[in-house]
């Protein structure tokens, strides 16, 4: 089994990704290896062939999205984001953060889907363009530089994730 989520799908370990190609060497591998093709097998195969398609499962989900696809990119490159214990952030993106908050948490206290809707489509964009910076850092082997941006994205993506669920909750 290749440990490296890029080499397991013959991809070069880099940001930007064919998702086309992506998606077929995850077919591809995923047909050798579904348990189903080991259902006559031994258990000893049986466990390893669902180990391996835990593994190419995991994969996939780790490629196919941008920022963690970046931060595993980063972990292989030794570079560990400490996500959970550094929140350390530039003042200019924490004025920001603030910023969005409280637009999410008045247009949901307002129930203002519109407002939401709004909030939503700027996070985006602004989730667009950092990961386009992100690739940026990461082609040019600015690793720390890339880890305080993938840090940041992971900001925004909850706030986008929170504005989301705010306008589901309001529109049911």
């Amino acid at each position: 089994m290749k440990d490296d989520f890029f080499s397991l799908f013959g991809l070069p370990a880099r940001f930007d990704v064919d998702q086309t190609a992506l998606d077929e060497a995850y077919r591809t591998v995923q047909s050798q290896a579904h348990p189903d093709r080991f259902a006559n097998a031994g258990d000893a195969e049986r466990r390893v062939a669902m180990q391996w398609a835990a593994h190419a499962n995991e994969a996939y989900r780790t490629l196919r999205q941008p920022l963690k696809r970046a931060i595993y990119l980063l972990t292989l490159r030794g570079v560990d984001i400490q996500a959970e214990n550094n929140t350390a952030m530039a003042p200019a993106f924490l004025m920001q953060q603030m910023e969005w908050r409280e637009a999410l948490q008045e247009a949901v206290e307002d129930r203002a889907t519109d407002r939401l809707d709004g909030l939503l489509r700027d996070l985006r964009q602004e989730r667009r363009e950092r990961l386009e910076a992100l690739g940026a850092l990461l082609d040019a082997g600015s690793n720390e530089a890339a880890g305080a941006a993938a840090r940041q994205l992971m900001f925004i993506e909850k706030i986008e994730h929170d504005a989301s669920e705010a306008i589901d909750r309001l529109e049911n």
